[in-house]
């Protein structure tokens, strides 16, 4: 799975969605980046993984989902603790809403310094 998440490219700038000059730094990123409550797991599922935007309510962090907009509750288990983002902006990993129940999973959280 993590050799998936390495391989940088144009095409793959496009499947995060993220703008070209950010492609290399955001593809290290999280082809390195493990589940902060499973540290054995990759965060990383080649296309799991984007910038985002947040919101705090009700106690919880919710990241915006890029498929449908919808903001999605962040368990605290899963907000990074122990490594910095590579560009100071919140990034999540997780599915897309077609995946079923999962789709309301989230994968790994970092909370950016310019939030």
């Amino acid at each position: 799975m993590i050799a998936a998440c390495f391989q940088p490219s144009q095409a793959r700038a496009q499947e995060h969605n993220h703008p070209p000059a950010d492609a290399v730094v955001h593809e290290k990123f999280y082809s390195t980046w493990m589940m902060p409550d499973r540290p054995d797991l990759s965060c990383c599922n080649r296309q799991d993984c984007y910038p985002t935007e947040v919101r705090f309510r009700d106690g919880s962090w919710e990241a915006k989902r890029r498929e449908d907009g919808a903001y999605v509750r962040v368990p605290w288990e899963k907000v990074e603790k122990n490594r910095d983002n590579p560009d100071g902006r919140n990034h999540v990993c997780m599915p897309p809403p077609d995946r079923g129940v999962r789709g309301t999973e989230v994968f790994c959280f970092a909370l950016g310094s310019r939030t």
